[in-house]
């Protein structure tokens, strides 16, 4: 793989600063074309590092706005806002997260029974398929942890449309090398492709869409790609879960004898009131390992260990290193300290809210209560996220007009 960007705050600072310029028409204009691998100019590649919070969705609102304004950065807040729309979807249909691991359980279980399925499968991760738009895609995954957007949904609607290939496993795939990995915008935008998000309304790679969008670059023909006159809404009869309320959270208690928890749902720490607190020790948890079933990609697990390491040094936390394995670990470390409590930044629904939620029976076991800090960003997008985008595109002046600065 090439080399894996900085992990740290300064790098991503310092790709928002030098992206500022383009946040508004140039972003505008030139944001669905994939230029290729180390052409990607006019989208920001600052995912990454807004995935972990090592710079946040308010910040580079922020700086849109502050250089461009509303009207011209409309289309760059959007997409910044998209991923807090997708993490509040989640959190308020669980069931489709359940949904998700159970069956790509099932998925990798007919990899095991089914040669032909497996060949077909490693053919597409490979980059061997014959198809040279899907197999450049795929190595630029593989070679970089990134992909455009674009592209990712090309790939996706021809990994299930075209390839005939299960939507989980591609999910899967992406999950397990993209940089920018997140649970709800990784599944639910597969699910959006494949006509399971809205429902009935899958997405169709053209062959005439990916010629103009990578500017030549790929010129499939249309007898390549398959036409989409449906999704695969027929797996799904039951239609989507009926809305949950948002999940029920306990804030830190200021006179508690606490242990900090730093992940990367959030790198961010010093943004929370951590003076207030009894503080008796404080942890980073590795748990990139957590994606997937299968093996992650090494530079994932090493962008999470450097981001961890630098938010906690920004804070001024001396840490310990722990490693989501066994739950019990993180009560047997807490307990260990005199904590009656574990205090984190808020973990939404994927691979380590189902840890941590496994480690709650070891922490209540041992006295000790898990809280949780939540940002007023999510706070303030997520009770929108209950339907398709355009509830919470309808609330995005409110939404600015509340947490970004005048």
């Amino acid at each position: 793989m090439t080399n894996t960007p900085a992990a740290t705050r300064a790098e991503g600072l310092a790709k928002m600063q030098d992206f500022v310029p383009a946040m508004g028409r140039r972003y505008t204009n030139g944001r669905n074309y994939d230029l290729g691998p180390g052409r990607h100019t006019a989208v920001s590649l600052l995912s990454p590092y807004i995935r972990r919070r090592l710079v946040t969705e308010q910040e580079v609102a922020t700086a849109a706005l502050i250089a461009h304004g509303p009207e011209a950065a409309d289309k760059f807040i959007e997409e910044v806002i998209w991923r807090g729309y997708f993490k509040g979807w989640l959190e308020q249909r669980p069931q489709v997260w359940a949904s998700y691991t159970q069956g790509l359980a099932t998925d990798l279980a007919a990899l095991d029974r089914d040669r032909r399925l497996r060949r077909d499968v490693d053919r597409a991760q490979d980059g061997q398929t014959g198809l040279d738009c899907l197999d450049a895609w795929a190595e630029e995954l593989v070679e970089t942890g990134y992909l455009h957007n674009h592209a990712r949904m090309w790939f996706a609607s021809i990994w299930i449309f075209t390839l005939g290939l299960p939507w989980r496993l591609g999910a899967d795939f992406f999950f397990r090398h993209l940089l920018d990995g997140d649970a709800a915008a990784n599944t639910l935008g597969w699910r959006w492709a494949a006509g399971l998000h809205t429902r009935g309304k899958p997405y169709p790679a053209r062959a005439d869409n990916i010629t103009t969008f990578t500017q030549g670059r790929f010129s499939p023909r249309p007898s390549d790609l398959a036409k989409v006159s449906q999704g695969l809404e027929a797996t799904e009869p039951d239609g989507l879960p009926a809305v949950q309320p948002l999940r029920v959270f306990a804030p830190p208690h200021p006179d508690k004898p606490s242990v900090i928890l730093i992940t990367d749902e959030d790198c961010r720490i010093e943004d929370f009131d951590i003076s207030s607190l009894d503080v008796r020790g404080a942890a980073t948890l590795a748990a990139s390992h957590l994606r997937s079933p299968l093996g992650v990609a090494d530079a994932v697990g090493r962008f999470e260990t450097s981001a961890l390491a630098d938010a906690a040094s920004r804070a001024g936390l001396a840490t310990t290193s722990l490693t989501a394995d066994h739950p019990d670990l993180l009560a047997k470390w807490a307990s260990e300290r005199g904590a009656t409590q574990i205090v984190t930044p808020y973990v939404t629904r994927g691979p380590l809210h189902d840890w941590m939620a496994e480690a709650a029976t070891y922490l209540s076991a041992r006295g000790i209560a898990l809280t949780e800090w939540q940002r007023d960003w999510d706070r303030a997008i997520w009770p929108h996220a209950t339907a398709g985008f355009f509830k919470v595109k309808q609330q995005i002046p409110a939404i600015l007009r509340q947490l970004v600065p005048a």
